[in-house]
């Protein structure tokens, strides 16, 4: 029996309203007569299965042999993405124009060259409008094409014209992509490495974006532009730690948006990841007046049905609204709310099933862990960096994997696994060194918990203060304050040298934030 997650055309058709299956349904019976059409039975056979079975099809379709299915797949596959084509064209402006140049090259095909223009023309004035340049010039080589085989006298001067106007579209095109390469670079190294943690990976960065940053004037620049420079300032200054720099552009990018509402309503995915790391930005800088007031917009988004208009929107809001309500409460200290809020996100987890990337997921496991962990419950800790320890890509997040170990070692001494402790202790180790991850920090949590199993209890507070003071002094430094931006080591080894609760801890440094 096949799988839900390997099929494909099953998970599209399972991905389908009731309004896009009614409108596939006209959409296929627009011919006519459709009763012995093969494909519309294989529809509504996987339309009513749970989960895929092809052996159950094609007992319930027996007009399809097994030597058939394939076809009639991909055949329904294709049909299915034309329907949706036509259902959502009115909501995509790109489908659209796409359609106009279509139709263009239709007219100029049967000869009717100043109507093709003509259709042209508007297209390339809605594309410029619009913003989307590429197909504006895509739009101008086919005008280009269409004056340079017939002389259409449709306006003076048009060649000149058409030039100026490619030259002025590619210029614009060609500052777009060195910033947009240089953005998702940028966000494809956070993704592997995270936070820069040594003043070589410091100096590497840097020099990267310095010599990828193309030298523009801002107030010059079009939306997607300046869309794409914040973008990157935002990646850069995240992968430095500068976290004002960070929460300035994101800021910008948010705001950008804001001031132009069609493209917030045409590009809503990037308008939703602009909040993402705006909030993320101010999480870092602990700025919690703030931080609650963007979460309140992002809550009053999420119920914009011209923001989150389909599945992709809405899953995207989830994902950054609910690690957003976590920190929330980490930053309050409320931890045993934040542990109430796990079973609603598991069960979203589970309904977006292959719909959210796994760095994503993994980000949630880490962020239960430490909720749990806050809340003194580290067998429930343990079991969610288990999920992220035995994932089989560590090449994926590889500071979540280091940090995730680290966090299993004090969870297991907290829960007084002793026994697995040397085990667990020997595996980091050697894992952080596999990875390039052995800073100052972790060296220093791993020596602590070598030491435990020969020191006395009476010992241990003194053990606590000592490598309390010495994280602390860690804590200043630039080049190794990193893992502090995954685990708050700090308060909870003041927790346990004043012996009170590390919620306690981290509500009353709360409270002196406010």
């Amino acid at each position: 029996m096949a799988n839900t997650k390997s099929d494909p055309l099953f998970q599209l058709i399972k991905s389908l309203t009731k309004t896009e299956k009614r409108h596939f349904r006209l959409f296929v019976n627009r011919s006519g007569n459709t009763d012995d059409v093969k494909f519309i039975k294989l529809f509504d056979a996987m339309e009513a299965m749970k989960v895929y079975d092809d052996k159950l099809i094609l007992k319930k379709v027996p007009t399809i042999k097994k030597i058939q299915f394939s076809n009639q797949k991909a055949h329904l596959y294709k049909q299915i993405l034309a329907s949706l084509r036509h259902y959502h064209i009115g909501q995509n402006i790109d489908i659209q124009l796409r359609e106009n140049l279509d139709h263009a090259k239709v007219l100029y095909n049967k000869g009717f060259y100043k109507q093709a223009l003509k259709m042209l023309d508007k297209t390339k004035t809605v594309a410029q409008e619009t913003k989307h340049f590429a197909i504006a010039l895509e739009v101008m080589e086919f005008e280009k094409l269409i004056e340079s085989e017939y002389i259409t006298r449709s306006i003076e001067n048009k060649a000149e014209q058409l030039t100026k106007e490619v030259n002025d579209t590619t210029e614009i095109i060609v500052s777009g992509h060195q910033l947009s390469n240089l953005s998702l670079n940028l966000y494809s190294l956070f993704l592997k490495n995270g936070y820069a943690k040594t003043q070589e990976e410091f100096k590497e960065v840097t020099s990267f974006f310095e010599e990828n940053m193309p030298k523009v004037s801002y107030d010059q620049l079009t939306f997607y532009e300046k869309l794409y420079f914040h973008q990157s300032f935002v990646w850069y200054n995240r992968i430095v730690q500068n976290f004002p720099n960070a929460y300035k552009h994101s800021l910008e990018w948010v705001n950008l948006f804001k001031s132009d509402d069609l493209m917030a309503q045409k590009q809503s995915v990037l308008f939703i990841k602009g909040y993402r790391n705006l909030l993320d930005s101010l999480f870092q800088l602990q700025y919690y007046s703030k931080f609650s007031e963007v979460i309140k917009e992002v809550e009053e988004l999420s119920t914009n049905k011209l923001i989150v208009k389909d599945l992709n929107t809405e899953v995207l809001v989830f994902k950054f609204l609910y690690i957003a309500k976590i920190n929330k409460y980490f930053m309050e200290g409320q931890f045993d709310k934040g542990v109430e809020l796990i079973p609603e996100i598991l069960e979203k987890l589970k309904k977006y099933e292959g719909k959210i990337d796994p760095e994503r997921v993994l980000m949630f496991y880490y962020k239960f862990a430490s909720l749990y962990f806050g809340n003194d419950n580290y067998r429930k800790t343990i079991f969610y960096l288990n999920q992220i320890i035995y994932f089989k890509d560590v090449k994926l997040r590889e500071d979540i994997h280091c940090f995730a170990r680290i966090l299993n070692l004090i969870a297991h001494f907290e829960d007084g696994q002793d026994f697995h402790l040397e085990y667990q202790i020997k595996s980091t180790f050697q894992f952080i060194g596999k990875m390039n991850d052995q800073g100052a920090v972790q060296k220093e949590i791993i020596k602590f918990l070598r030491k435990t199993g020969k020191i006395t209890p009476d010992q241990l507070k003194g053990e606590f203060i000592n490598l309390y003071n010495r994280l602390s002094e860690l804590n200043h430094n630039l080049y190794e304050r990193r893992p502090f931006l995954y685990l708050d080591i700090l308060s909870y080894l003041k927790s346990r040298i004043e012996k009170r609760p590390v919620a306690e801890v981290v509500r009353e440094k709360f409270e002196g934030l406010k």
